[in-house]
């Protein structure tokens, strides 16, 4: 690899990703022709999210989402003041079916398993979403592959060692909890890389877990245990020298709860390594990032339906935990050290939170 022009690999890298993101689009435009947000929005000018909900008597926290992801992906227009419009150009393409020969959006076949996307249009008219769990084994494996590069090659070479001791305290012998840890891709690096440390990976996901137990028995560890339950049932008092988690406190209905459990559980001179979504609250902001439109397309087939997988859920889905508010977040949970480390990871922060 040390030959490999990285400059190249990277312009390459970022290619391919387009790609992914144009999967997640794809997705997008089927939903917006299935459930006729498109048709709603054609000829009728200017709508705010409130409006395309009532039109289409649709729940406007998912719609809102969708809007904006079909502005970040330039296929319907966000104006200044907030509001959308699908204009006569866009209208000919992706609405007008019966009288446009330009007419494409029902080409878009949605490229997940019906029944998913049966769930993911029910969440839309319900307001509830689906869980991991009911999004299946393929997503808890394909999440898994997704993220597993970086955290494989990043983890002990470049994000442990920014943290503060933490090294330190991993190859003496550290307690670490790995929570939404998925299908443990990072949890048994982790383990692998520090074999007098004891870690236990949380997931409420039987299906990820199942990845995670297949993937430690064939990498030969015995430090690491799984466990079935959410970050809230983490055990007060367990004194964890290094609690993480990486790209799932967006995904949780209620994180402040997870993060007031986390607060119970780590020791007090413990590290919480919290990784999440590069992003401002700004969507003006957020516009620069080419790949913007394929995170709202993650938002609203995974991470926004697992974030209200409940009643009263806090809806924050993938772009939702920005610097501010996650360091609001770990404050209200009785944390009151905050770092910010870029790690020149394209998709995300991490932040350092002590007590």
């Amino acid at each position: 690899m040390t030959d490999i022009d990285q400059d190249a690999v990277k312009m390459f890298a970022f290619k391919v990703w387009t790609y992914k993101m144009g999967e997640q689009v794809s997705l997008l435009v089927h939903l917006g022709d299935r459930l006729g947000l498109y048709k709603a929005m054609a000829a009728n000018g200017p709508m705010s999210s409130e409006q395309v909900a009532s039109t289409t008597n649709l729940h406007e926290r998912f719609v809102r989402e969708w809007l904006l992801g079909q502005a970040a992906a330039g296929l319907i227009d966000r104006h200044d003041d907030g509001l959308f419009e699908v204009t006569p150009v866009q209208a000919a393409v992706l609405a007008n079916e019966d009288d446009s020969i330009a007419f494409a959006a029902g080409a878009f076949r949605g490229g997940i398993e019906p029944d998913v996307v049966d769930r993911i249009e029910d969440s839309f008219r319900t307001g509830l979403g689906i869980t991991y769990e009911q999004q299946g084994p393929r997503a808890a494996a394909g999440m898994a592959r997704m993220t597993g590069p970086w955290s494989k090659l990043a983890l002990t070479s470049t994000i442990l060692p920014a943290l503060d001791g933490v090294v330190d305290k991993l190859e003496s012998g550290a307690t670490v909890v790995d929570i939404g840890c998925g299908g443990g891709v990072m949890l048994t690096t982790l383990a692998q890389a520090f074999p007098n440390c004891r870690c236990v990976g949380y997931d409420p996901s039987a299906a990820a877990l199942d990845v995670a137990k297949a993937r430690a028995a064939q990498m030969g560890l015995t430090n690491v245990d799984f466990v079935e339950a959410s970050g809230e049932d983490l055990e007060p008092g367990s004194a964890y020298d290094l609690a993480i988690t990486f790209d799932c406190m967006h995904d949780m209905a209620f994180p402040d709860r997870t993060a007031s459990a986390i607060r119970a559980a780590i020791a007090d001179d413990g590290t919480w390594l919290l990784k999440d979504i590069r992003s401002t609250g700004d969507f003006a902001a957020d516009m620069r990032n080419p790949l913007l439109a394929m995170f709202y397309g993650f938002s609203i087939t995974s991470c926004l339906q697992s974030a209200m997988s409940e009643p009263g859920g806090a809806g924050l889905g993938t772009l939702g935990l920005h610097a501010d508010a996650a360091q609001e977040l770990t404050r209200k949970a009785g944390f009151s050290r905050f770092a910010i480390h870029d790690l020149d990871d394209a998709a995300n922060l991490y932040y350092e939170v002590r007590v």
